[in-house]
């Protein structure tokens, strides 16, 4: 990572526990690795993005219904999807450092270092020696490759290695009463298991039929040994995914769809085209037939944001052979049963978050002839926005306040608004600006006369002058969820 880019990275850090979006969890104990909380405006945003996840998949499709399953789920479960025995990562320990590396990862990082310096030639051989290693799952010389390319660790910057090996990154503990009889569940590591047994259930009562998806948010934990890059990869996370289940041999045609439908929900959101990209999997997990990854161009790189898999019908296959439960769907078109494929999307919500925060965060140099000037702005979606409006009373006297808090009163019962009115006005602008609050309305004198406020614009700065009375309708229809879902339908 350059100066410039290891900089604009830490802006973001500090912007974000600044102004109360994210906090290191257990702080006055001196924080808990790879463990983060979600501040007052870090909280609102993450359910504006979980609303609107909620929102394009749920209420815009009439065959995806959500459920909400359980954290704590039956051990054979973890055992037939293959997490017991297959969910490992490669890791590799230096021995001065004392610190623990995922393999894969310190080549990827060297291979980001040989496009930043010019070097794509070395970069795509690099590339190509680490997919050749991960697909024939060879540890030895996944250490070799650290050798060659004398990759160090980050901390101590040396090259003293140990051998790589496997690590399982499910959290386990006991259910019961007593520890001798207590049985060993896991934390589930995703979310994706408790759709796939509770398929039938769903189908049966929603009288589902095939293409039909299931929705679900909800947190998973992982025991990732490397804590970096802020919430990019954290041990407890949330994640927000769709299973489509989908006729076999009809897969691979849902799996282009939706590919192209997840990156259109991305872009929705304002963002630069230029900072996305697909990811084609090289070597594709056992139960996948083809997987992409959506990539964002953060400040250290790019890096999944969602995955699309076409998950074949590996995971219902597996569970009617654990659970001895048929695991089958009727489909009345073709007169036949079958254990329908899937076709998977999955955010991680802490990522999205993240992709939210450093594609909205700008630093604006407002200058003049007459003065230096700048401002920080959040400049998130409307829809989105942690608080909406942001209502100043001019000054603190003649009835002002009193004014502006009336039509909080009312606004509020629609919105998540501020009261504010310390400072002068521009310095309340700037606040506000930072936070990424799209109107602000200010009460002055005129007010007082005739029932008119002015809403101030966060991204253009401009004023206009508006009824009182009409400020529902008008920042209703700013802030509209509409605004980002008639770009989907």
């Amino acid at each position: 990572m350059s100066k410039q880019t290891d900089d604009l990275f830490k802006n973001i850090v500090s912007h974000a526990k600044e102004y109360g979006f994210v906090f290191q969890s257990s702080e006055i104990y001196d924080g808990l690795s790879a463990v983060y909380d979600y501040g007052q405006l870090g909280a609102e945003l993450k359910n504006n993005l979980k609303t609107y996840w909620w929102k394009s998949m749920v209420q815009l499709n009439e065959n995806i219904v959500g459920i909400d399953s359980a954290i704590f789920m039956h051990p054979t479960i973890w055992k037939a999807s293959g997490h017991v025995d297959g969910f490992n990562d490669p890791m590799i320990d230096n021995k001065d450092s004392k610190k623990r590396y995922r393999a894969d990862q310190l080549i990827e990082d060297k291979i980001d270092r040989y496009e930043k310096d010019g070097k794509s030639d070395k970069a795509a051989q690099l590339q190509q020696d680490l997919d050749d290693a991960l697909n024939a799952d060879d540890l030895p010389r996944l250490k070799t490759i650290i050798e060659e390319h004398n990759i160090v660790c980050p901390v101590s910057g040396t090259k003293n290695w140990t051998e790589v090996r496997q690590f399982n990154l499910m959290f386990a503990t006991q259910m019961g009463a007593m520890a001798d009889g207590a049985e060993q569940v896991y934390l589930r590591p995703e979310t994706a298991q408790g759709i796939f047994v509770n398929f039938l259930n769903v189908q049966k009562t929603g009288r589902m039929k095939i293409p039909f998806g299931i929705a679900q948010i909800g947190k998973a934990f992982r025991n990732e040994v490397i804590a970096r890059q802020f919430i990019m990869r954290m041990r407890e996370f949330e994640q927000m995914e769709l299973q489509f289940f989908v006729r076999p041999g009809t897969e691979l045609e849902w799996y282009e769809k939706w590919k192209e439908t997840r990156l259109k929900w991305h872009l929705a959101l304002g963002s630069n085209p230029a900072k996305y990209r697909y990811h084609d999997h090289v070597k594709l997990a056992h139960y996948a037939n083809a997987a992409v990854d959506i990539e964002y161009d953060f400040p250290f790189g790019f890096k999944e944001v969602e995955g699309i898999h076409s998950r074949t019908d590996f995971d219902l296959k597996q569970h009617q052979e654990f659970s001895k439960k048929k695991m089958q769907y009727f489909d009345p078109e073709i007169n036949q049963n079958y254990i329908p494929y899937v076709v998977e999307t999955s955010v991680g919500l802490d990522r999205l978050f993240l992709t939210v925060f450093a594609n909205s965060l700008v630093h604006e140099d407002l200058s003049t002839e007459e003065k230096q000037d700048s401002r920080v702005v959040l400049k998130f979606h409307p829809a989105i926005a942690p608080v909406k409006a942001a209502i100043f009373p001019l000054t603190k006297k003649d009835g002002l306040p009193e004014k502006a808090r009336e039509i909080m009163n009312k606004l509020k019962l629609d919105f998540n608004m501020q009261y504010d009115e310390k400072d002068a006005i521009g310095k309340r602008y700037r606040r506000q600006d930072a936070i990424g609050t799209p109107y602000c309305i200010t009460v002055d004198h005129q007010t007082l006369e005739d029932n008119t406020v002015t809403i101030r614009h966060r991204d253009s700065m401009e004023q206009e002058r508006v009824a009182i009375d009409q400020l529902r309708t008008i920042i209703g229809d700013l802030v509209s969820w509409n605004n980002l879902l008639d770009q989907l339908q």
